[in-house]
Parts: structure tokens; sequence; C-alpha cells
């Protein structure tokens, strides 16, 4: 099985002329969305995609509440009752946690099936679409059990963007950011100065780049990681999307990257100002940390993947566009950036 990820930047119209090639004759289809998704998404890629009009569908609940165990065994359990077998496709419209709970289900499924991804998200279509990272939660611990295992199609189309409030394009746009801060100066800059809807096949691609040199996240792929140990935490703790939970993350590791691998304090300060900006509208209690909250957090941290013999280990940066991978940090070093976090100051 070809398992590298051909990325369709031409919408679903170019996906309907994909699937009627002779490589996707007599392949059947099961398309996996939530209930957001059946009813403003699932119209358009049936009346676009014609291969898939009579596939069928699976519906899981919205948001990180399909990400169990549970819900896997379910899906797998519908799969076996309609006689699913290794031709199989399975399509994923929806968002992040979709495509990371369907991209689990085929590597599963019979020891593996193909899936593609459609994203309806502008998280997903940067983020969680590209790059075969899927994953379930656990144990209270996001994305702690998972596999490498890439689609065989991603397809994104911006027509899906406009099904979207403007909360959900903050958190994509975060994630556009964070990519280009460890890859690019002057995409960064171009990011923070405008959300030009241009610049997601940029960042898409440049994100497959990084993907391609290092698939199974062992060296520089880990830079994509950055403001995700804070992040992850942030999320969990305070119930934040997870784009904007990333977004604050990066303050906090910015914050480290001045005092630890020399960042010069324009970056963190231009950041920080952008940050302060977009959030506006998000209350204020939710992106600040007293002592006692630092300290619930703390085990969140340790749990993070990127760790190593119990220490926490960020990506932080030196300049923008020169990420440093595993920079371990000491706790009081965390507390010290949770502190200075209070993202309604632009410093």
């Amino acid at each position: 099985m070809n398992m590298k990820t051909k990325i369709i930047y031409g919408g679903l119209r170019s996906l309907s002329r994909e699937l009627a090639s002779e490589e996707w004759q007599d392949t059947k289809y099961t398309i996996l969305l939530d209930e957001n998704t059946f009813q403003y998404c699932l119209p358009q890629l049936i009346s676009s995609v014609e291969a898939l009009q009579e596939a069928e569908f699976v519906e899981v609940p919205v948001g990180e509440e399909c990400k169990s165990l549970e819900v896997v065994a379910q899906v797998w359990q519908t799969l076996m009752e309609g006689e699913a077998d290794r031709r199989h496709v399975i399509v994923n419209l929806g968002g992040g946690c979709v495509c990371d709970l369907g991209g689990f289900v085929a590597a599963g499924y019979k020891r593996g099936i193909r899936y593609i991804n459609v994203p309806t998200t502008l998280l997903s279509m940067v983020d969680a679409s590209i790059g075969g990272k899927t994953a379930v939660n656990f144990g209270g611990v996001k994305n702690s059990i998972g596999h490498f295992y890439p689609s065989v199609l991603t397809v994104i189309d911006p027509i899906f963007l406009d099904t979207l409030p403007q909360e959900e394009m903050l958190n994509g746009q975060m994630e556009m950011v964070k990519t280009a801060a460890v890859t690019d100066p002057e995409l960064f800059y171009k990011m923070i100065a405008s959300a030009d809807p241009q610049l997601i096949k940029v960042v898409a691609r440049m994100k497959s780049r990084v993907v391609k040199a290092d698939p199974y996240d062992r060296s520089i792929r880990k830079i994509l990681n950055f403001g995700h140990t804070f992040g992850h935490a942030i999320e969990v703790y305070r119930g934040l999307p997870h784009g904007l939970a990333v977004g604050i993350g990066m303050k906090a590791a910015m914050y480290l990257s001045m005092k630890k691998t020399g960042l010069p304090e324009e970056i963190y300060s231009a950041y920080s100002q952008w940050l302060k900006e977009q959030l506006l509208s998000i209350n204020s209690h939710l992106l600040t940390f007293n002592l006692k909250e630092i300290e619930s957090m703390l085990p969140l941290m340790r749990q993070d993947k990127k760790n190593a013999a119990g220490n926490v280990r960020c990506v932080l940066l030196q300049e923008l566009g020169a990420a440093m991978i595993d920079v371990e940090v000491s706790d009081n070093e965390i507390r010290d950036a949770f502190l200075h976090l209070d993202v309604t100051q632009s410093r």
C-alpha cells in the first residue's frame, strides 16, 4: 500500500475527478462525520463528488469527545457489520478530531485500510489533515494512543470555511502562525499582518515539506510542536480549543526563548501584540494563571509525549525560522513563563 499522501488543492471537483479514475474503480466508501459536518458539509461533498453518492456514513460526537477507544470500537463494529474489506476507504469529513479519529480507525481495521481527509476547518486544513498523525485520547491525556498512518489523499477546499464562526477561523490562524514562526520569518510577518486566505496553501505546503523530511517525528518535524507543550496543558486545564491554546502556549515558549535561547525581544513583543489583538473578545480570566493553577498544570506538562526521563522538553526559538528541539525546562522556568502569560498585555 502506498502510504504517501497526495494533497489536492483544487477542491471537491478535483477529488471527484480523482475518484473517477481507474485506480478507484469498485471502491466502497464510508464517510465519517459529526453533527456539524453532517448538516453543513455533507450536502456539498455529495453533490460535488459522484463516487461518494452511494457511500455509507457514520456520525460521531462533536469535538474531543469522539476521540476515545469506545467510539473507535463503535466505528469498527459498524465497518464489520457492513462487511467492509481491505479495499474499503474511509472519508473523514470534519475538523481535526474527525481526521484524527478516522485515521486511527483506518490504521487498525484489518491491519490498515486507506482513508481520505476532507478537512472542513482552517485548523485541520493546515494541521491535522497533513502528516499522518492519528490518535485518540486515553487516561485523561490528549493524543496518548496513536499511529503514524498517512491519508492517501487530503483535499483542501476553502469553500468549507464559509460555514465557520470567527473563533474557529482564529484557531486555524494560530497554527498557521506557528508553522511560519518555525520555518519562514517573512511568512510569519505576513501572517500577523493579514489573514489572507491564500496563505492556507503556502502554510499547508510548508508543513508537508517538514513532514516529508521526517515522517516519524524523530528530528526536524519536532519543530512543529512549538507552543504545544504549554498549549496542550492549557487546552486540557482550561477547556480551550486546540488552536487558541497553542497560540497562548507560543507566547509562553517565546518568553522562555528570550530567557534561554536568545530570541530577540522585538519578536516576542510583535507576537504578543498580535495575540492581544486577536483575543480581545476572549474572557481574560481564561488567559491568566495563578500559582495554585500552575501547580495543577505541571503534571499535565510532564505527561507530554516529547518529554524524556521525567524532564519537560520544549521547542524554543533562537530566531524566527531557527527552532531548537528538546530543550529541557525546569519547573521554576515553567512557573515563570505561566506567570508572564497575561495575554491581555502586549509584553
